[in-house]
């Protein structure tokens, strides 16, 4: 970047740097975001295929999770990282849809850059698209249909429409009802409003079996063991006591030296520390607890009284899952062993130690009514239990948001072919150039549909007219394309649903970053420096932007 003043050239900036301007920089931003775009596209719907990522430490993911996939890529164009950024938002608000998020971002941004040809103005394609958002939004929250958090029916029906995407080897029926009971367990209602706190569902994953065997526990499964072996390994009517506390005797805060001179008194030193050891027990040991889950360390002179008194003991848990131990036993984290009391015991109807997949877990079951609970997820290989688990946690995210929000749509693109439908008409009250963006808009929505139809093996042309034409129709906007038969149903009835957020949140977020990209008509990219191009073997990919 250089200037004239006097035909003597004055140097802004570094000779490395690269900069683009106008429509150079539009579209190398856009066909960044689109190779992203199309990377995952392949992975959408129920046929969608896999993908096979391998890290630079050779360790293998395979999944047809599209954040997985995103955050898996080592993405370096700062375009295509803002395409990353969509399917992380999606995963954070809803938790499914992320695929759908990041195809329609780029879809977006293959009909704008035919916009940009015709000499429409970036800052015009921006103002239409914001318009057609929000009219697809009002479109969407019109064709919605109210769900209760007591039709265990259709909320299954969204937990597999969720996990009917992620393969064959994921038993849908069975880990649906699982993520369904779940969910309900957890729901809460604060001020007439209502609540599902996925975090309160501690998803604990281990291999061996199928995914047939995952199972849903009253209670939490905790990845620890018992500390001492003459504890027993199994209690029943069990009395909890939390503790945020360490049961070994504290080190004073300040550097301290103690000078002994004779065995006598090493001998009461020694005794005193067991005698406060011996305390802490007996404390814990008076207020009735058979169980003690303990936040920090546990001294193994404590150990060994713990295990005298016939107490089940695990240390070292988790903070979270203290949280979750509190919510599902209902008893209180205590930090001073001397305010424990009765009242702060947690109950269960058994705490055992098990031994899955060869290492010992703790299971705190028969809560009587558990604040949060735990799914075990099982399957045969590491690959497919990472899958499960994601499959699980995508299920009990849509069915949250659908409890939540109270409200569903159809799936199978008819919410998509509805809006577009809708932004046509719209087209026509908004006039001028701003209405080619809506139309515009109205045209790449249809991406999702046609997707649907290309990855099950069908014909995407014959599917959208069968599609637009059964729109046309009264009474037609829940018809969409239920790729496992190849034909156009309403797919309301035949039970492929999803939480009205899904979409929403998709169509907001594909469009926030599709503005962003477009409003950008200037890159300057800083030249790599010398020691990372060394280590790479090469200079900057793309012409000196950072390569994907």
């Amino acid at each position: 970047m250089a200037s004239q003043l006097g035909g003597q050239p004055i140097l802004i900036l570094p000779e490395k740097v690269q900069r683009y301007l106008g429509r150079d920089a539009q579209r190398m931003n856009i066909m960044a975001a689109r190779v992203i775009a199309e990377s995952v596209r392949t992975t959408l719907g129920p046929r969608g295929m896999d993908k096979m990522l391998v890290d630079n430490l050779g360790d293998v993911t395979i999944t047809n999770d599209g954040v997985t996939i995103l955050e898996e890529m080592d993405v370096e164009h700062p375009a295509a990282k803002m395409m990353v950024e969509v399917s992380k938002a999606q995963e954070d608000e809803v938790g499914d849809g992320t695929t759908t998020a990041v195809v329609l971002a780029g879809e977006l941004l293959k009909k704008s850059e035919e916009l940009l040809e015709q000499d429409i103005h970036p800052t015009v394609i921006v103002s239409g698209y914001r318009l057609a958002a929000e009219q697809a939004q009002k479109i969407l929250e019109k064709m919605a249909t109210p769900v209760s958090k007591e039709d265990a029916k259709i909320l299954k029906q969204i937990a597999k429409t969720s996990m009917s995407s992620k393969g064959s080897e994921i038993h849908g029926d069975k880990l649906a009802e699982l993520c369904v009971k779940a969910v309900k367990q957890i729901v809460e209602e604060a001020d007439g409003k209502i609540e599902a706190d996925i975090d309160n569902i501690k998803v604990e994953k281990k291999t061996g079996g199928s995914s047939a065997d995952t199972q849903l526990i009253n209670g939490i499964v905790l990845d620890k063991e018992v500390v001492h072996p003459g504890m027993p390994k199994k209690v029943e009517k069990a009395k909890i006591a939390l503790l945020n506390l360490a049961l070994e005797v504290k080190k004073t805060e300040t550097d301290a030296k103690i000078n002994i001179t004779d065995p006598e008194q090493l001998k009461k030193f020694i005794d005193e520390e067991q005698r406060m050891l011996k305390d802490m027990v007996d404390q814990i040991k008076s207020v009735g607890a058979n169980v003690v889950f303990c936040q920090k360390g546990i001294d193994d002179v404590a150990q060994h009284y713990l295990a005298k008194s016939g107490i089940l003991a695990a240390r070292r848990v988790k903070e979270s899952d203290m949280e979750k131990l509190a919510r599902a036993t209902g008893g209180n984290c205590v930090t001073n062993i001397k305010d424990l009391s009765p009242k702060d015991l947690g109950t269960a109807e058994l705490v055992e130690e098990r031994k899955i997949a060869g290492e010992e877990m703790i299971f705190v079951e028969g809560c009587k009514d558990p604040r949060s609970v735990s799914i075990l997820v099982r399957g045969g290989t590491e690959h497919v239990v990472d899958e499960v688990e994601r499959a699980v946690h995508d299920a009990i995210s849509v069915v949250s948001a659908a409890i939540e929000d109270g409200k569903i749509v159809a799936g199978g693109g008819a919410p998509e072919i509805e809006v577009a439908k809708g932004l046509r008409e719209y087209s026509d009250s908004v006039g001028g150039r701003e209405a080619l963006a809506v139309n515009a808009f109205a045209d790449a929505i249809e991406v999702i549909p046609r997707t649907l139809a290309e990855n099950a093996g069908l014909d995407p042309i014959d599917i959208l007219v069968q599609l637009r034409a059964a729109h046309e129709k009264d009474g037609g906007k829940n018809m969409g394309v239920d790729v496992i038969s190849g034909k156009v149903l309403n797919t309301l009835e035949k039970g492929i649903v999803e939480p009205l957020r899904v979409k929403l949140q998709a169509i907001k977020s594909a469009t926030e970053v599709t503005e962003m990209i477009l409003r950008i008509d200037d890159v300057i990219a800083a030249g790599k420096l010398e020691k990372e191009e060394k280590e790479k073997g090469a200079g900057p990919e793309m012409g000196g932007m950072p390569g994907m």
